[in-house]
């Protein structure tokens, strides 16, 4: 086995509020250095399946953009274990620039192999993967995101005792897999919640197909798009690390934070909630975008 339960439980942080609800955090972002949050999980049974049926030439091919936390993880995973990977990446103009990207020189330095398509091209995904498992019939191929049946059932490892006494469940969703997980392993009288990062009509449907539960909500929170960075989402964050000691990717985990203050101050949630939101970690993803915002003149997230 490659990926390990933590020995060590990760921490649920309570978010001290002066309001008529209580608010946690469970810190997922401290699973692992490189492999972090959601994505630990997600891929805990896709690599470990794998591997348990010793691949004579093992291989990992996924998919992702320029600053694509999955991609992140997928090359540390390979460099950990020595397997080799390749990164199938959308938009063929990063080719020659791959070096400016933090994300992608990471994943270049843990041994990662690029290959860059067009955005028509990645599009089309399945066309892409049939065409890679014809050429790769040996290799692990995980889609983006990491989103299929094995990633729903490594999430449940983000639910434990700790967890059950929650009235909200609260997450960021990019494929939906995540949200599918907890979802799917939740107690019967909980409430999820999932934080659209990006505006995809699908994901209802995708989530339900993924687990049979309908108890959850999900609620837009891309604040103009998905990958688009406002001041205010820049200053939450800052404001949020400096009170609460804890840093927020501007993405996923702090846009959905933003929002769930909102919806607290608007008096979303009934009196007395107990409300907990996973940190699905990501924070990688701080150094592309302070090189965005630097371009720009802007703040930087601290």
């Amino acid at each position: 086995m490659l990926l390990n339960v933590p020995l060590e439980k990760i921490p649920i942080q309570e978010i001290l509020i002066d309001k008529k609800v209580k608010l946690f955090m469970k810190r997922e972002d401290l699973i692992h250095p490189q492999i972090s949050g959601n994505k630990y999980w997600k891929l805990f049974f896709n690599i470990n399946n794998y591997l348990s049926g010793n691949p004579e030439k093992p291989y990992i091919i996924t998919f992702g953009g320029a600053f694509s936390n999955h991609i992140s993880a997928v090359s540390a995973v390979g460099n950990l274990a020595g397997i080799p990977t390749l990164g199938i990446i959308r938009g063929e103009e990063l080719k020659d620039k791959w070096r400016d990207n933090p994300t992608l020189l990471f994943a270049k330095r843990n041994g990662m192999n690029l290959q860059f398509v067009t955005r028509e091209e990645y599009r089309h995904k399945e066309k892409l993967t049939e065409f890679l498992q014809k050429e790769f019939p040996e290799a692990l191929i995980v889609p983006e995101g990491g989103t299929n049946e094995a990633a729903v059932e490594g999430v449940k490892m983000m639910l434990n005792d700790d967890t059950k006494d929650f009235d909200y469940l609260c997450t960021a969703v990019g494929t939906g897999g995540t949200v599918a997980g907890i979802l799917k392993f939740s107690e019967e009288n909980q409430k999820v919640i999932g934080f659209k990062a990006v505006d995809d009509d699908s994901l209802e449907n995708k989530i339900v197909e993924l687990t049979s539960k309908k108890n959850f909500d999900l609620i837009d929170s891309d604040f103009g798009g998905y990958g688009k960075i406002k001041d205010e989402n820049v200053r939450f964050i800052n404001d949020f690390k400096e009170k609460y000691g804890i840093p927020l990717e501007p993405v996923y985990t702090g846009k959905m934070m933003q929002k769930i203050f909102e919806l607290i101050n608007e008096d979303y949630f009934p009196e007395n909630s107990k409300i907990l939101c996973f940190h699905t970690g990501g924070l990688q993803g701080i150094e592309g975008a302070n090189l965005l915002l630097e371009k720009q003149n802007r703040n930087l997230i601290i």
